[in-house]
């Protein structure tokens, strides 16, 4: 599936690190999670501003580590800060350079870092900079993005980058191209992305920022919108609904926790809560599994599971013996993102896909009628 020829240096910023890796190809050479100190990061005041900060603790573990950037052909960085978007390997210009520097789509993460220093290590050896498949990329189908509220859409925020290289290794796996099958596509990890990939396109899943599907460790997933006013009323806050949807809810909401070992360990000993919530998720990721088959009209090639929690043989147990029937169920334990970043970047070098141009103008804005 890919050339050996080129070596790719890629770079995932996040909260209190960044991981860098080089590949040979598809062979990884090289990773290192580069640790930020908290205090440091919080002298800085956005995240742009870490830019220098983080690109010489790049450059330290680089040399440390033998790596010189002459050597490499290409470099890929996260793609975050930017408006919605098709999949697919950009070429980084100025026009991701400016939004990825002011977080153009409202969400300041580190992951809009990804583009900015890949763009100021390839400046220096005089090669490509490209961001594959970023966090808002944008397939959805019309319908997919309708709700029963005027101007009120959903929309897509998911775990494209690991979503869509999971869907494109399998299908070669099976001896065709991704944009020839169809898939039921999951990551299953802090946040739960259950998504419909149709010939190559991700024309549905449920929004990981908004509050959608399943719950997870750290999000509260779909509750009752009457529910929600109910909890406001109650004295609690906007910001603490929001947070619900991201950060505080599912399992730190209800157990104190985000570590899905010890919730199965407290369900193991007898914890009635734990063991609850535990079926709960589980029987929402099936349900919300079943939903993306009938979206793909009952054909579906694969149920692909990725993500940490997908290492839990109970859960993917659970997968089986509930939507095995639809399916053959696979499961990828852990993610592909750095692999999913080279992997972008030696398709284009190798002729395989052209780089993309991003505008600037958002895939979706609302409908004209």
């Amino acid at each position: 599936m890919a050339s050996k020829a080129y070596r790719i240096l890629v770079i995932n910023p996040g909260s209190t690190s960044t991981k860098v890796g080089v590949f040979d190809g598809e062979t990884e050479v090289f990773t290192k999670n580069v640790a930020h100190e908290a205090l440091k990061l919080a002298e800085f005041a956005g995240v742009s501003d870490q830019m220098p900060y983080r690109r010489d603790m790049i450059l330290a573990a680089l040399k440390e580590n033998g790596v010189d950037l002459a050597t490499i052909d290409a470099f890929v960085g996260r793609g975050g800060g930017l408006l919605s978007l098709e999949g697919g390997t950009y070429a980084v210009n100025d026009v991701i350079l400016d939004h990825a520097y002011r977080g153009a789509n409202g969400i300041q993460h580190p992951a809009q870092l990804g583009s900015q220093l890949a763009h100021e290590f390839a400046q220096q050896v005089g090669k490509p900079a490209f961001v594959v498949n970023p966090p808002d990329t944008d397939e959805f189908c019309d319908l997919a993005r309708m709700t029963g509220i005027k101007g009120v859409y959903r929309n897509a925020h998911l775990h494209a980058l690991n979503l869509k290289e999971t869907a494109i290794r399998h299908a070669h796996g099976m001896g065709k191209r991704y944009d020839e099958c169809n898939f039921i596509v999951c990551h299953i990890g802090g946040g739960v992305s259950i998504s419909a990939h149709q010939h190559g396109k991700m024309i549905d899943g449920y929004d990981i920022v908004q509050g959608e599907g399943a719950m997870a460790p750290t999000r509260c997933g779909a509750v009752p919108v009457a529910g929600v006013l109910d909890y406001l009323e109650a004295g609690h806050t906007i910001k603490e609904a929001r947070a619900l949807c991201m950060k505080t809810g599912g399992f730190v909401d209800l157990l104190g926790t985000s570590d899905a070992i010890e919730v199965c360990n407290r369900a193991a000993a007898g914890d009635k809560a734990a063991q609850r919530a535990w079926d709960a998720m589980l029987y929402q990721l099936n349900k919300y599994i079943g939903s993306m088959a009938t979206v793909l009209g009952g054909k579906v090639d694969g149920i692909l599971l990725g993500g940490g929690m997908v290492h839990n043989k109970d859960l993917v147990k659970s997968i089986e013996d509930n939507c095995g029937w639809i399916a053959p169920v696979s499961a990828y334990p852990g993610e592909f993102e750095l692999e999913a970043m080279a992997a972008g970047a030696i398709r284009v070098l190798d002729g395989e896909e052209e780089a993309k141009t991003y505008t600037g103008v958002p895939v979706f804005t609302g409908f004209d009628d």
